[in-house]
C-alpha cells in the first residue's frame, strides 16, 4: 500500500475509534444516570445536532487551509473532549461535549474524504470503500477496548484519557504518510450550484448515505440497550452487539471496492438494502443473543457501502466541487442522523424497543428504492 493510501487510513481509523471508545459506556451511564430511552435518545443525538451547526464549514475549511491540516487539528480537538467526557458529571454535560464532538467531527468527516477521493485519483485504482474500512476498524477496536474496559470496572476518565492519547499520537503518524495532498480541480465559478439547487441534486445519494448511517446510529445508541433488553445479555456485556455490527462492517468495506469494480455501486447497494432489511427482521424477533447478533452482523455488512459510494458520488456531482458535494451530502445525511436516536427512542417509548428497531428494515427499503443515486454521473467517474 502506498504511503498517501496508508495515511488516509489512519486518519479514517483516528475518527472511528473516537466515538466509539466512548459508546460502550453509554448502558451504564444511562442506568447510572436514571435516563428513559426518550432522554437517552435525545442525549446521543447531540453528536448529530452539533454536526448540523457546521453547515459549510467543511467545504470552507477544506477550501482554505486544505484536507489534511484540517483533519489533524479536528482530530487533536476531538480527542480532547473525549478525554473531557469522562468527567461530565449528567446527562446535560455529556450532551453539551458530544454537540461539540458533532461539530468537530462534521469538519474532519469531509476533509477526510476529500483527501480519500484526491488520493484515490493519483493512486489510479478505487480505495475510497477500504478507507471507511479503516473507520469500521478503528470503530470496532475502539468499541472493543471501550467494552472491556467498561466490563472490567476500569475507571472511564482513566480509559478516555488513554485513548485521548493514542488517537493523538496515530492521526500524527497519519498526516506524516499522507504527505501533501493532490490539489482538486475547481469548477468554473459560472458551473457552481446555488445552495438550494446543491441541496436538491444531492438529496438521493445524501438519503442513501442516511440509511447507512441510521445503521451506525443504532449500532452505536441501541445495540447495546437491545442486546440487555431483548436478548438476556449482561450489562457489562453490552458493548458486543455494536462490535458485531462494526465488525461485520469493517468486512464489508474491505470487500466493497472489489464487489463495486465488478457489479457496479447500484447492483451493491441493492444488495446491501436487503440485507439490512433482513437483519432488521432477525433482531425485532430476537429472545437469545444468537440471532439477534446475526441480525445485527447482516445489517452492519449490508450497509458497508453505502456511505463511501454517497461520498464518491457526491464529489462527482455536475457543477459543483468535491468539497461542495461532499458537503452537502454530509450535512444533509448528519440530518437523518440528528432524528435517528430521537424517533427511535420516541417509538420505543410509545411501544417497546423492538418495534422501535423495525427503523432497520425501513432503512434497508429505502436504499433498495434509492440506490441508482449512486450511478456515475459520467462514464469513468
Amino acid at each position: 500500500m502506498a504511503r498517501p493510501v496508508t495515511g488516509v487510513a489512519l486518519l479514517f481509523a483516528t475518527n472511528g475509534a473516537a466515538l466509539a471508545s466512548l459508546l460502550p459506556w453509554y448502558p451504564t451511564l444511562k442506568a447510572q444516570w436514571g435516563l428513559g430511552d426518550l432522554a437517552f435518545g435525545l442525549m446521543v443525538a447531540a453528536v448529530a445536532a452539533g454536526s448540523l451547526l457546521s453547515t459549510f464549514l467543511p467545504s470552507l475549511a477544506v477550501t482554505r487551509f486544505g484536507p489534511r491540516p484540517v483533519v489533524f487539528y479536528g482530530t487533536v480537538a476531538v480527542a480532547v473532549l473525549l478525554a473531557a467526557a469522562g468527567w461530565t458529571p449528567n446527562a446535560v454535560a455529556l450532551a453539551v461535549v458530544l454537540a461539540a464532538i458533532g461539530l468537530l467531527d462534521a469538519v474532519i468527516d469531509v476533509s477526510q474524504n476529500v483527501a480519500g477521493v484526491r488520493v484515490e485519483a493519483a493512486h489510479g485504482r478505487s480505495i475510497l470503500s477500504s478507507m471507511h474500512a479503516f473507520w469500521s476498524l478503528g470503530a470496532v477496536a475502539g468499541g472493543a477496548v471501550g467494552t472491556l474496559a467498561a466490563s472490567t470496572g476500569t475507571d472511564v476518565r482513566a480509559h478516555l484519557a488513554g485513548v485521548a492519547a493514542v488517537i493523538v499520537a496515530v492521526v500524527a503518524c497519519g498526516v506524516w504518510l499522507t504527505g501533501p495532498v493532490p490539489a482538486g480541480e475547481p469548477e468554473p465559478p459560472s458551473t457552481r450550484a446555488g445552495v438550494d439547487k446543491l441541496m436538491w441534486i444531492a438529496l438521493p445519494a445524501a438519503l442513501v448515505a442516511t440509511a447507512g448511517t441510521m445503521i451506525e446510529d443504532i449500532a452505536n445508541n441501541w445495540a447495546g440497550l437491545a442486546a440487555v433488553e431483548l436478548a438476556g445479555v449482561e450489562l457489562g456485556q453490552a458493548g458486543v452487539a455494536f462490535t458485531v455490527v462494526l465488525a461485520a462492517q469493517t468486512v464489508g468495506r474491505f470487500t466493497g471496492d472489489r464487489l463495486i469494480d465488478a457489479f457496479g455501486r447500484v447492483a451493491v447497494a441493492r444488495a446491501g438494502g436487503s440485507l439490512i432489511a433482513a437483519g432488521g427482521v432477525l433482531v425485532m424477533a430476537a429472545h437469545t443473543p444468537a440471532p439477534l447478533y446475526v441480525g445485527f452482523a447482516l445489517a452492519g455488512f449490508g450497509c458497508a457501502t453505502l456511505v463511501p459510494s454517497a461520498f464518491a458520488a457526491a464529489a462527482r456531482l455536475p457543477g459543483v466541487t468535491e468539497g461542495a458535494g461532499v458537503t452537502a451530502v454530509s450535512w444533509l445525511m448528519r440530518v437523518g442522523f440528528l432524528a435517528t436516536s430521537p424517533v427511535l427512542g420516541a417509538v420505543s417509548a410509545a411501544t417497546e424497543l423492538r418495534w422501535a428497531l423495525g427503523l432497520l428494515v425501513l432503512a434497508g427499503g429505502t436504499v433498495l428504492v434509492l440506490a441508482p443515486a449512486l450511478r456515475p454521473a459520467t462514464p469513468g467517474t
